[in-house]
Parts: C-alpha cells; structure tokens; sequence
C-alpha cells in the first residue's frame, strides 16, 4: 500500500463509518453502510489484520453511547441544537428526530464532499430530509468570532448538546483547551457536551504500539510524536461543568451485552464523558 504525506478523507471518515455499519444492531446506525467502499474495505482489512480486530466494535460502541444519550436528552426536553464538532461521515442527524437542529462543522473539504453526497441521498429519497447548517472551518486559523456568530444565528438560544469524538486523539493540549474555552462562550447553563478520549494507560497497551507501527507503515507521516490522551482529571476540572457520566468499551460492553473478543491489551479502549454546563 502507498504511503500518503498526510491523514486523507477517506482514512478517517470512511473508515469510521464503515466500522459503524459493520454491526447496525450494535450502532443502530443503519445509514452508515452508504460511505462503504472497496478502497476503504481494503484499507480496513489490513487495520485490523495489524493493528486490531477489535476496532469496529469500539466504533460501534461510541456511536450507540451517543445515540442513545441523544435520543434522551431530546425526549425530555433537555436540547434542542445538536453542534458536531469535526462531525465526519456522521448520520446522526437521521437517526434523531426531525425537529432536531443540526449543525456540523469540520474541516472545508469534509463539509463540501459530505454536503454534495447527502443532497444526492435526498434527492433520491434514501435519506430523509433534515434541519442541517454545514459549516466548514480552519481550526488552525482565528475561528472563533466568526464561527460563533454563526452557531449563535442558528442556536437562536436553544439549548444545545456539543459532540466531539474521534478529534481529541489528534490535537494538542492547547488546542484542546482553545475549543472547550470556546464551548463555554456558546453555551449556557443546562447545555451538555459529549466527549471521547484516551486515558493514558493505552499508551502502554499492544494495540496502541500496534497502531503507531501501522500508521508509520501504512498510511501517514503527521510530523507528530505524541498523540494526545487525557486524564479524567481533565474533564472534572474544567470550568463551568460537571462530569455527569463516564463510559468506555469495557463498560459500554456489559450495558448493550456485547461480547469483548480480545484481551484489554490488545484493545484501543476508548472513554467517554457527558459535561453538563452547570447553573450560575
């Protein structure tokens, strides 16, 4: 296989949405299978060949947590706004309810492909119609006055559940702490956000060594030594939440009575926590 320069779009979008379709009975997301492709198919192979079988449940898992936790929220009234942030190949805007608002926000060329691909879905009625604001951004730039005029015009003060899973990994600290400062100047209290992350620990673990010598071999050269993890210290201590629920795969297994395969060293065990902004 050829080695890119860079993470491409169809490494990440395309993988996790195939790792999400390759069990819908977990995931519950029946529309994730439309991103497959022989290209990813065959990049998927060698991934869990070399680095993990155990992958596409963990996708399956984290797609199910949100679902779920979603489909909650919006039955009790909690939100109305749902904000992705680096939303992907994601289909969660049809899987929820119609009345949903749905803003998603990624990176220029994910917005334009994904956008061109849903309106076509549309067009032929194989997806269904839904409230989505697509917002393309360059988080390397000064995006926070302009994307928050933005998310404010379309939030219109409802209230709002921000998602973020499979971005963390990828970005510093700094630039960490630049998107939750960010969070917390859109949100008001009784707004929640979803987060996935790695502990750690994992960086000890065989899977994840697995995974370096496979990037390193196979697909990219993001000029990076470290990829980032984060404590659950973190998200206890950022100001203005509370962590109101923490999961991972191991506990997120014994609740949808799905079967671990492998041993935890061999597994990207991958956490979640739910932050609710609290009442000031």
């Amino acid at each position: 296989m050829k080695k890119n320069k860079s993470i491409a779009i169809h490494e990440t979008a395309f993988v996790t949405s195939m790792f999400r379709s390759s069990n819908e009975q977990l995931s519950q997301d029946r529309f994730a299978k439309l991103w497959n492709n022989p290209k990813t198919e065959k990049w998927i192979k060698n991934y869990l060949n070399d680095v993990s079988t155990e992958e596409p449940l963990t996708h399956c898992l984290r797609n199910r947590y949100f679902l779920d936790t979603l489909k909650t929220l919006i039955e009790t009234h909690h939100i109305e706004v749902l904000i992705n942030f680096g939303s992907g190949f994601s289909m969660y805007p049809f899987l929820l309810n119609e009345n949903l608002v749905n803003i998603e926000i990624d990176k220029h060329e994910v917005i334009r492909f994904k956008t061109k691909k849903i309106n076509d879905w549309q067009n032929k009625n194989v997806l269904p119609k839904r409230q989505i604001y697509s917002i393309g951004v360059d988080f390397s730039d000064h995006y926070e006055d302009d994307l928050k005029t933005q998310i404010e015009t379309i939030k219109d003060g409802r209230k709002c559940f921000i998602l973020l899973e499979g971005v963390l990994f990828f970005l510093d600290r700094p630039s960490t702490n630049r998107l939750f400062n960010f969070f917390d100047a859109i949100q008001t209290s009784g707004d929640f956000i979803g987060s996935g992350s790695f502990r750690g620990e994992l960086k000890s673990t065989m899977a994840y060594k697995r995974l370096l010598k496979f990037f390193d071999k196979q697909i990219i050269n993001t000029g990076k030594n470290e990829y980032q993890t984060i404590e659950d210290d973190f998200y206890k201590s950022i100001k203005n939440y509370e962590l109101i629920d923490h999961q991972d795969y191991f506990s997120l297994s014994k609740t949808y009575n799905n079967s671990v395969q492998l041993k935890h060293d061999l597994i990207l065990n991958e956490h979640f926590y739910l932050l609710e902004k609290e009442y000031q």
